[in-house]
């Protein structure tokens, strides 16, 4: 095998007996500028990412067990936040975004969306006792049409996060030019381009660092939502076919995964419900993954920084809403995002993020202390995510 070149068999061997160098892509950024890609691949075995961010495309399959009398439910309710029932028995699927039946939503406008379906799964996982009521149509085998009761996440049988978008490789950056104040899922974004948001941990985020996916699909172990998780396939909007730049970073939304994992392991950090004014409601979602280093180009991939890192900006006033094929406005590197203004033509505009770079930090470096200790081992995909 040439120098540097390592298997997932052979990094498992050396997480097991202790020797493995695991470090952040943050760290390995300064390794590659010092030692060289070459180098490095032979020096490191793991490199871990983070990224903290709403990820809307989430929620929890719930099975909450056989009722005295049995009821075969057809709509179900859980702090009167509806779940979809049109599965079997008594399993349900509660997705972040969901809301109350009595919730204004926004005939007040804005609303305010104060709680709904990631509210709900954060205080599951919180330990917090929760009101679950569901009915049907009665059958001879499931005669009861109602059933109402509390439980704790402890009393469900089942409780699995499944979340079929999450971690984008790469985002928008979100402007507003028209003349009055929107509120949409990148936040409040004020006319005449007063400010702008964006939403990704940039040198720390998962995809980034590994911008083919070659080490990311099914199968592959992940931190998910404080416990360990997996890759159960692409994501839905999955579109790696984009611009790149020289590096094989996309210039714009790309990869995204679908996740899985034991809801019951999971802590309330890492799970935390979001309610966005005049838009809904959403669940912050702490993902992060360790890329094993195979080779040189990989050593090369994790090794990117904010400043080789593009995406564009677009306006969500006019172009976004309407629907049609939307024209960058701009190009923005995120060091330029994080040091917290952008310039666009004539006009300096603050930027905001809606993810958190410091929980991404905390997620690669609780991942590292998980490999360095031997809790955690590499999940070599079975199939890695589709390139084109």
């Amino acid at each position: 095998m040439g120098k540097g070149k390592k298997t997932y068999q052979e990094i498992n061997e050396r997480i097991k007996r202790g020797e493995a160098v695991i470090v952040t892509a943050e760290e390995m950024i300064d390794i590659v500028k010092k030692e060289g890609a070459s180098k490095a691949a032979t020096k490191v075995d793991v490199v871990t990412t983070g990224t903290f961010a709403p990820m809307c495309s989430s929620g929890a399959f719930f099975n909450f067990g056989h009722t005295t009398p049995r009821i075969n439910s057809t709509r179900v309710w859980l702090n009167d936040v509806p779940a979809s029932a049109g599965l079997a028995a008594v399993d349900c699927y509660l997705g972040a975004t969901s809301l109350p039946d009595d919730d204004p939503q926004n005939k007040v406008f804005p609303g305010e969306f104060k709680y709904g379906g990631g509210h709900v799964i954060h205080d599951l996982v919180s330990g917090k006792i929760v009101r679950l009521r569901a009915e049907g149509y009665g059958t001879d085998c499931y005669p009861s049409t109602r059933q109402e009761k509390s439980v704790t996440i402890s009393d469900l049988r089942n409780a699995v996060l499944f979340n079929p978008r999450n971690a984008y490789q790469n985002y928008n950056c979100a402007v507003n030019v028209s003349d009055r104040t929107i509120y949409t899922y990148m936040g409040v974004l004020r006319p005449r381009m007063a400010n702008a948001t964006y939403s990704t941990s940039g040198q720390l985020s998962p995809l980034f660092n590994d911008p083919y996916y070659r080490t990311i699909g099914i199968g592959t172990r992940i931190f998910l939502g404080g416990a360990q998780g997996f890759v159960s396939w692409q994501g839905t909007q999955h579109s790696p076919s984009v611009e790149r730049t020289a590096d094989g970073i996309p210039k714009g939304g790309a990869g995204t995964i679908a996740v899985i994992g034991n809801l019951k392991e999971m802590i309330p950090e890492w799970l935390v419900g979001a309610s966005m004014l005049g838009y809904g409601v959403s669940l912050f979602v702490g993902i992060g993954i360790p890329i094993p280093i195979l080779d040189e180009d990989m050593a090369r991939f994790t090794a990117i920084s904010d400043d080789r890192i593009f995406t564009q900006i677009y306006d969500y006033g006019v172009d976004y809403p309407k629907g049609t094929p939307m024209k960058s406005i701009g190009e923005v590197s995120y060091a330029q995002l994080r040091s917290g203004f952008i310039t666009l033509g004539d006009k300096k505009i603050p930027t905001a993020p809606l993810s958190s770079y410091i929980k991404a930090r905390k997620i690669a470096e609780t991942l590292k202390s998980w490999l360095e200790n031997g809790e955690f081992l590499l999940g070599e995909p079975q199939q890695t995510l589709p390139t084109s």
